[in-house]
């Protein structure tokens, strides 16, 4: 009889955490999400100092709690109680963990070296491995310290780009000081171009794929043969795409200007690249799509600006991708704005009409789980798949766990 793994996952993003529970086997796991036994998404960004919390069980109407919280990390520790009230054992806890630098790419056990390490990343991924710690720290507190904690880097997937495409122009002691592109949202671009193999049943040794991780955070990644050859974001989780509140790529001569001539401080740049840019910085309204499409109804010109700016950069990049790989069987959209704005979809693809890419509009508008909404006479695919970096993470946990006890 299979032994069971009890697999909590924790996976904390910009403006959310999910967490995730379930019962996994051992043995080899399907590629295709499965359901949880539990889960909970947080959300703390519409409201200061209030987080909301959805929970759902299989077959069972979804639950909706507030808690007045000072900081994100708070609203955790009473998170992981609700839990535990059903499900008082659990066997191992994955984290999401955006930058482990240079040494930590590959799934490994929290050892007091790689929190640490984690620790030690926190200037260059800010917004997200201070979170991270604070989460394991929090699992410490109210599962105790000896449960086994496990951490999913999202810069893992990207560690077989080539030094053409990690290597930055600058001088080459950066790279001796671990300055180079690591590439970030690699559990979701894994994910991804393996369901996106499954769908198309596909040899993937032979398919060309551009995956669009589009969320509060945004990359690219091209993926031939199953493997990451180049991606958008690089040294830190701030290069590439615009995104909700981070501005993407810009010219580094603006940031010596504002040194230079305006007197602005490391911390302040850091706080405008950072919380300020994007679709917030452009449109004055918010760095949330949804916010930006409904402005954009009401005949909002930031918000249209905003909106046009981000379509631009995101095809810009789609195209450098395409140069890269040397064509495309696919291009997926992933994460919340990717699975659910079908306006900008049909921007997008429409700027890659030359290619024979064709979207086949009902589909486009009424998605429905993970498909292909490209028409029958396209000659490329189009997918939209789910994001599901919990199971992603959770596949890992059962990998770790299963070697270690054979």
């Amino acid at each position: 009889m299979a032994s069971i793994v009890k697999i909590l996952v924790l996976n904390g993003g910009s403006s959310s955490i999910r967490a995730w529970f379930s019962d996994l086997p051992d043995g080899p796991l399907p590629v295709d999400a499965a359901r949880p036994l539990w889960s909970a998404r947080v959300d703390w960004s519409h409201h200061s100092g209030v987080a909301e919390v959805r929970i759902a069980k299989p077959d069972q109407a979804a639950t909706n709690r507030q808690f007045k919280v000072n900081t994100p990390v708070e609203v955790l520790e009473p998170v992981l109680q609700l839990l535990l009230q059903e499900q008082p054992r659990i066997d191992v806890v994955g984290h999401r963990i955006v930058h482990g630098g240079p040494v930590y790419r590959e799934t490994t056990r929290l050892t007091p070296e790689v929190r640490a390490a984690v620790a030690q990343q926190v200037e260059f991924a800010p917004v997200h491995n201070r979170f991270e710690l604070e989460a394991i720290q929090a699992v410490d507190r109210v599962l105790g310290p000896g449960i086994p904690q496990i951490a999913v880097f999202d810069t893992g997937f990207h560690s077989t780009l080539e030094p053409a495409a990690y290597v930055y122009p600058g001088p080459y002691a950066w790279l001796e000081q671990g300055i180079r592109r690591y590439g970030f949202h690699g559990i979701s671009h894994r994910y991804a171009s393996r369901r996106a193999t499954q769908i198309l049943k596909a040899d993937p040794e032979t398919l060309k794929l551009i995956v669009c991780h589009l969320g509060s955070g945004g990359s690219l990644a091209a993926i031939r043969a199953g493997k990451s050859v180049d991606t958008t974001m690089g040294f830190t989780p701030l290069e590439g795409l615009m995104m909700g509140t981070r501005c993407g790529s810009v010219d580094p001569g603006i940031l010596v200007c504002l040194i230079r001539h305006r007197g602005y401080t490391a911390e302040q740049l850091d706080d405008i690249l950072n919380k300020e840019s994007g679709l917030l910085g452009i449109s004055g309204v918010s760095g949330d799509m949804r916010e930006i499409v409904q402005a954009i109804a009401t005949g909002d010109p930031g918000a249209h600006l905003a909106f046009d700016v981000y379509v631009h950069r995101l095809t810009r990049e789609i195209g450098g991708m395409l140069a890269v790989l040397g064509g495309m069987d696919a291009l997926v959209f992933t994460g919340g704005i990717g699975e659910n704005c079908a306006q900008l979809r049909q921007v997008a693809c429409a700027q890659l009409a030359f290619l024979g890419l064709k979207l086949e509009t009902s589909k486009n508008a009424r998605t429905q789980g993970d498909e292909d909404i490209a028409s029958p006479d396209s000659s490329v695919r189009v997918l939209v798949i789910r994001a599901e970096e919990e199971w992603e993470i959770a596949r890992e946990c059962q990998r770790v766990v299963s070697s270690l006890q054979n």
